[in-house]
């Protein structure tokens, strides 16, 4: 029978405050500090058991702990039942955190032991999660597991969490991830904050119990439970990202759930042998595609690491409108393969426009529109050469793009793409490639190599609801769109930035953003 944590975390204040010096002052401080360490791990063990008991109640109950939407679209944590299910909880809620609770469930491609796999090492997770996840890592490992897999792994982490533009904060969380294979061959992996180990820590987002269960299928198929439990200082948030926030849809278990679906589709066309060979545009070798693929992958990393409002980002907004300010931050790029050196100027902004998201993620991916917002492509001719669909959408895909210039004095330009799209949120990304380096990728070679800078749209539902304050229309439906650019406007690592680069870049994207809106609006 698992101690009430209550007691355990009272015990455990107690233990921290006892004056070692007054009581053991024989004792020499690397003991002091062994001991220390030995309570905690029991303390970590303690809250990763009851954890994972919530978790798996969590995941398997039904009503009236969640019950349905308005509209069947999501589950809502009833949360009268969650206080009668669990009395003692993970400690009492602190002053001014709301609670957010979303579950959901999906069949994805994938075995069961690469899905754990996959969340149990931290650089797979924030990859695979990179527009969820801004930064992650693992601070301890207090087992590894046994029988040669990661059945009672445990592992302290940090990670930031993220929604793709500068206008929602980060929510940085301090927690354990224990993995552990049940009776029945269900695995789960659960996390839990560990606030309290941290009495001096100031945290506006706690952690309680989340995470998912996977069931073995057959072919290769699991059965995925994820849930989302947290609680949260959102105050910061923006007035036109308010209602998203509050919907659960913007850190919900919906997104991470949509986003391990795609990632699995994306696998599937990695391995797929049945390509027809009679299709213009489409990579034939299972190479090409793969090195397309990865680099790709790396673009859209990139984009997303440094398109949200991370705490390891300097932004600085520009006097604007509020909503509609363009926010900055330079980077210096040295001895990265990866990128051009010099000095990058990343420009971003958010707005609402009233148009569905399909409609704008569908503008913004085809090449043939491609010529009214992007001044790299105005009065040419913009076409595909190769093409790689990622799963089911056709609007899910990579696209090596040929910008033919309407100036013959002016070389041809290549352009990598990715489009992604799911009922969380749509991405189009894109960066300009050597035609050379292009050359070796498809025929298989390394994607390393290739320098990127990526810029491209993250375009998010907005959620119908009522605003307190804000912009009037914001709540009736469109599109919350984040556009973002990186330009390198100086190849000296060490020169500085000037005025007039901001200028030039504050006009292009200002340009860009009316050029968006006066297409996508027109009748």
């Amino acid at each position: 029978m698992i101690v009430p944590l209550v007691v355990l975390l009272s015990c455990y204040w107690v233990y921290k405050n006892i004056d070692f010096k007054g009581i053991a002052k024989n004792i020499k401080k690397p003991l002091l500090l062994h001991m220390r360490r030995v309570a905690d791990k029991l303390i970590i063990v303690e809250l990763a058991d009851a954890a994972m008991e919530e978790l798996i109640r969590m995941a398997q109950a039904g009503e009236p702990l969640w019950v349905p939407s308005s509209d069947n679209s999501s589950e809502i944590l009833t949360e009268d039942e969650y206080t009668r299910m669990f009395p003692h909880g993970m400690g009492p809620k602190k002053l001014g955190l709301k609670s957010e609770a979303s579950r959901e469930s999906a069949v994805v491609i994938m075995n069961h032991i690469t899905l754990v796999e996959l969340l149990m090492d931290v650089n797979q997770w924030s990859n695979v999660f990179s527009g969820i996840v801004s930064r992650a890592m693992t601070l301890e490992v207090l087992s590894t597991g046994v029988a040669g897999n990661y059945n009672g792994a445990l592992q302290v982490m940090s990670a930031e969490f993220q929604v793709p533009s500068p206008l929602v904060p980060t929510r940085e969380n301090y927690f354990v991830r224990y993995c552990k294979q049940h009776a029945d061959g269900t695995w789960a992996v659960v996390d839990v904050s560990l606030d309290n180990l941290r009495p001096s820590s100031i945290s506006r987002c706690k952690r309680w119990p989340s995470g998912c269960l996977i069931q073995e299928l057959p072919d290769g198929y699991s059965k995925v439970t994820w849930v989302e439990h947290v609680e949260v200082d959102d105050r910061a948030v923006h007035n036109i990202y308010r209602l998203l926030v509050n919907s659960g849809l913007a850190f919900g278990a919906k997104r991470w759930v949509a986003t391990l679906e795609k990632h699995c589709q994306r696998l599937a066309s990695v391995m797929a042998n049945n390509i027809p060979s009679g299709d213009v545009g489409v990579i034939i070798t299972s190479e090409g595609r793969k090195s397309m693929l990865k680099l790709a992958e790396r673009m859209v990393l990139s984009f997303c690491n440094g398109v949200g409002a991370s705490t390891s980002h300097t932004w600085t907004a520009l006097s604007g409108s509020g909503a509609d300010d363009v926010w900055f931050m330079t980077q210096k790029s040295m001895d990265d393969p990866g990128r051009p050196p010099g000095i990058v100027l990343s420009a971003a902004t958010s707005f609402w426009i009233p148009v569905q998201p399909k409609r704008v993620f569908d503008f913004l991916r085809v090449e043939n529109s491609r010529s009214e917002w992007d001044i790299l492509s105005y009065g040419g001719l913009v076409q595909e050469m190769a093409h790689i669909t990622n799963g089911r959408d056709p609007g899910n895909c990579v696209s090596l793009l040929r910008v033919n210039s309407a100036n013959s004095s002016e070389s041809n330009m290549l352009i990598l793409q990715e489009s992604s799209s799911d009922s969380t949120g749509s991405y189009v990304i894109y960066a300009p490639v050597d035609i050379a380096a292009m050359s070796v990728v498809l025929h298989g070679g390394d994607p390393d190599y290739v320098a990127l800078l990526p810029s491209g749209f993250a375009i998010l539902p907005d959620w119908p609801g009522q605003h307190e304050i804000g912009i009037p229309e914001v709540g009736t439906g469109g599109s919350l769109l984040t556009v973002a650019f990186q330009i390198l406007v100086d190849s000296v690592p060490t020169a500085k930035l000037s005025l007039g680069s901001v200028a030039t870049v504050n006009s292009l994207i200002e340009c860009t953003v009316e050029r968006i809106k006066a297409a996508v609006t027109s009748p």
